[in-house]
């Protein structure tokens, strides 16, 4: 499908590996001209040559720490400049690492999942808003989680934090309508991600199997999918893909759950 984003513009935030990566996959496939915005150059410069390769004309890794909100008000003004002035679309994937439970957590921790988790992604919104508005088209995706629907008592922080970025994805698409800019949300579920292989080795089990670590989450937390597996960030990306595109033209202010079927909405 031609999903339109042929020459258009988007900046994937954590797009450097995982399912941010994924997504950039997709956009760069398309045509886009993408930006990757990360911590460490090294993996965004190998990101950006791969997005290159797969279609992306002058795919381009910038290093920046969503804590630091002037730092990303300067990359997006320097994107703002290589690309007159416009963005069509920024995803935002970064989470908060933070596990535990409740009486574990301590101030500290808190703090920095709400910092990673929801504060990342209000100070990008805020520094490319300007760029979206100047756009022809422009989309917003938020990554969340679906333990905001199922809770789990290890990741209180976390699930905290990616229910404020439920909530303010659902105020922005409120805000931004007038401007036609749609504001969506996915959520994944017991995806592969780099997190959840490095817990399933640490439980001792061979996370490269999908249908032994669906097992493994059923087991430890109770959390099994409909489907008998995991799955895996390249089944995340195309979803997210098509909200942050042209193709979406009457969507805004959803939750889209990808998470192998649950029993939530």
């Amino acid at each position: 499908m031609d999903l339109g984003f042929a020459n258009a513009t988007a900046v994937v935030v954590g797009g450097g590996r995982g399912m941010g990566l994924a997504t950039a996959r997709c956009l760069a496939e398309d045509g886009a001209r993408v930006a990757l915005v990360g911590r460490t150059q090294t993996v965004l410069d190998q990101a950006a040559e791969e997005l290159r390769r797969l279609g992306s004309p002058d795919a381009v890794g910038v290093v920046a720490d969503v804590a630091d909100g002037d730092r990303l008000a300067q990359v997006f003004a320097e994107l703002g400049k290589r690309w007159d002035g416009q963005l069509n679309a920024l995803i935002n994937t970064v989470g908060p690492s933070a596990a535990g439970s409740f009486e574990e957590l301590t101030d500290d921790q808190w703090r920095a999942a709400v910092e990673d988790g929801a504060m990342g992604m209000v100070r990008c919104v805020r520094a490319a808003l300007p760029l979206l508005r100047n756009a022809e088209w422009a989309r917003i995706v938020n990554f969340s989680a679906h333990s905001t629907q199922r809770q789990s008592t290890r990741l209180a922080a976390y699930t905290a934090a990616k229910a404020m970025v439920n909530s303010i994805s659902k105020n922005l698409s409120l805000q931004l309508a007038p401007d036609e800019i749609l504001v969506n949300v996915v959520s994944p579920g017991s995806i592969s991600s780099e997190a959840l292989l490095g817990w399933a080795e640490s439980v001792g089990v061979d996370g490269t199997d999908p249908y032994r670590l669906m097992e493994a989450i059923d087991e430890h937390f109770g959390h099994p999918a409909h489907l008998p597996r995991a799955g895996l960030v390249d089944e995340i990306g195309p979803v997210a893909a098509f909200l942050a595109s042209r193709r979406n033209s009457y969507m805004t202010g959803a939750n889209i759950n990808v998470d192998g079927g649950s029993d939530f909405t």
